[in-house]
């Protein structure tokens, strides 16, 4: 059997996250171990409350872990300075940045940051970078506009423009369809999987839309009362893994068309 040598961007090893307090510790998973590989798109889903944000803020460094180890390129992730994580990690959050009034330009040049003087000055390279990521994006003509003039998706387009202009091993993205038609919510994914395909980039994205992510990712991390798991889609769909997700009174998993549906 041939070796699997594709290149290993980030794993967990044991991984333990949750609340630490002086007094307590509230764990909300644990045992967590993950292998995401360079290249590929990935889909974190789970029911609300099941702890999707809060791994998704500890394989980020926002938080620390309660327990073992995240390794990313290699290297712990408690050992990266700010600007060296800058460097490897680029983040998408859901909450709105403070100022929208910057040009789409500005905003996407946010991202070449961690590689600028201390002024912020930016360089012909740096430049060239945004303009790509805008061109990659598609949203070169908008780069003139305000933040506050873009629609919903018009603005998402231009955060996952600003990660891209990181140039970034990962790219993290909290919900990137959150406040999106179903138009837009599979517009922003093919955008994804084409990135990853172009980029080689690993994208890991957290979202509800569990049908779109089955159809468009090459793995997914699935969150359950009782275990984290990641795989190929469709050995997820085999293990009847997707069955585990959600209460069988209201929603099951159909197995042939590989969708939930809805009991009449």
């Amino acid at each position: 059997m041939a070796l699997d040598t594709q290149h290993i961007i980030l794993s967990t090893d044991n991984l333990s996250i949750g609340y630490s307090s002086k007094k307590t510790q509230h764990v909300v998973r644990s045992g967590i171990n993950l292998e995401l590989k360079k290249g590929q798109l990935i889909g974190l889903v789970g029911a609300n409350g099941i702890g999707k944000s809060t791994l998704l803020r500890t394989l980020t460094k926002v938080q620390k872990p309660l327990s073992g180890q995240i390794l990313l390129n290699g290297k712990n992730l408690s050992h990266y300075t700010p600007v060296d994580l800058a460097k490897t990690l680029s983040l998408v959050l859901t909450e709105k940045i403070a100022s929208k009034n910057l040009s789409v330009f500005e905003l996407v040049a946010l991202g070449r940051h961690p590689y600028t003087d201390w002024i912020g000055n930016l360089n012909e390279t740096d430049i060239a970078i945004v303009n790509k990521s805008l061109t990659q994006i598609n949203i070169a003509d908008l780069k003139d506009k305000k933040c506050f003039e873009l629609s919903d998706g018009q603005f998402q387009k231009a955060m996952i423009a600003r990660a891209l202009s990181q140039d970034t091993d990962l790219i993290i993205l909290d919900e990137p369809t959150t406040h999106l038609d179903m138009y837009h919510k599979a517009y922003i994914l093919k955008l994804l999987q084409r990135l990853v395909k172009e980029t080689q980039k690993t994208i890991l994205f957290s979202s509800h839309e569990i049908d779109l992510a089955i159809q468009l990712c090459d793995s997914m991390i699935v969150m359950t009362n009782s275990e984290v798991t990641l795989d190929a889609p469709k050995n997820l769909i085999s293990k009847g893994i997707f069955n585990e997700l959600f209460p069988k009174d209201l929603i099951t998993f159909d197995l042939e068309s590989g969708s939930f549906r809805v009991k009449k």
